[in-house]
């Protein structure tokens, strides 16, 4: 995944995260500190950025808890802990595929307790 640490915050949680080398992922990180309105969808946790990336060739519906992905389709930074309402078993699923940017250090499970229209805020760790 590389040194690209960033920090996501919402509520009282403040949780570091890593993101790989991929373009999508470079694009989010030359775009951070990034905010936004928490949207909950069973698991997950999705808002919009201004970010514009195409689906990636690796791109992919079947993600793992504790993964961070960009949904193209909708412009969206997404947080994966748990089944949505497409899963068909305990894992993450995302409505459609997604590009894949990094994993939660930590345990993902935190976010079980945030809601809707929250605020979420996406920075780079300093060190």
């Amino acid at each position: 995944m590389g040194d690209n640490i960033i920090t996501i915050s919402v509520k009282d949680i403040k949780i570091d995260a890593a993101l790989g080398n991929s373009a999508t992922a470079i694009k989010i990180l030359d775009a951070l500190p990034l905010a936004g309105k928490v949207n909950t969808w069973g698991e997950e946790i999705y808002f919009s950025i201004p970010v514009d990336a195409a689906q990636e060739p690796e791109a992919r519906a079947d993600v793992e808890i504790g993964e961070l992905a960009f949904w193209p389709v909708g412009k969206a930074f997404c947080i994966f802990f748990g089944p949505t309402p497409v899963s068909v078993d305990e894992k993450p699923r995302a409505y459609s595929p997604v590009n894949v940017i990094g994993r939660i250090l930590g345990d993902a499970s935190v976010f079980t307790e945030v809601t809707d229209n929250e605020e979420i805020r996406v920075t780079r760790k300093h060190r």
